[in-house]
């Protein structure tokens, strides 16, 4: 058997929140459902695998952005449904890398590509990133290859 998109992930996961009548959920994979076809018009083509990852991890960059804006603005009703679609969304990712993982491959990305100072950090991103999409944060990466090329 083939292994579902994320499209056809959402759709079946749509029919069983209206089953089971939950309306948060329901409006979270509808939000996704619609930003993954605005991609698709946009690209007048289907989304592949990559595209929907990106769109994916987009919306929950979306999301962890306006978290702080709510906790400045003490809008706890807001933030805990923030979280609650965070947490939906997550579901869709691919596992996360841990921290020792994504060290190792920082490490292995720094051996190939032969960088020493941060003045090579482009080189080590360049090789690193195609590899950690959406399996872990951007940032998270960027700190890390910083802190080795040190």
């Amino acid at each position: 058997m083939a292994k579902k998109s994320l499209t056809e992930k959402l759709f079946e996961e749509q029919k069983e929140a209206m089953k089971a009548k939950d309306r948060f959920r329901l409006s979270v994979i509808r939000m996704l459902r619609a930003e993954l076809q605005n991609g698709a018009i946009a690209k007048n083509d289907a989304l592949d695998e990559n595209e929907e990852l990106a769109i994916l991890t987009r919306e929950v960059k979306k999301r962890q952005e306006a978290l702080n804006d709510y906790q400045r603005a003490n809008r706890q009703e807001l933030l805990d449904d923030l979280n609650r679609e965070i947490e939906i969304l997550k579901k869709y990712l691919p596992e996360q890398l841990s921290e020792d993982e994504l060290n190792q491959m920082v490490r292995e990305a720094i051996a190939e590509s032969g960088a020493e100072t941060k003045r090579d950090m482009g080189k080590v991103m360049s090789l690193l990133m195609p590899k950690v999409k959406g399996k872990a944060d951007g940032g998270m990466v960027r700190e890390i290859v910083e802190n080795l090329l040190q």
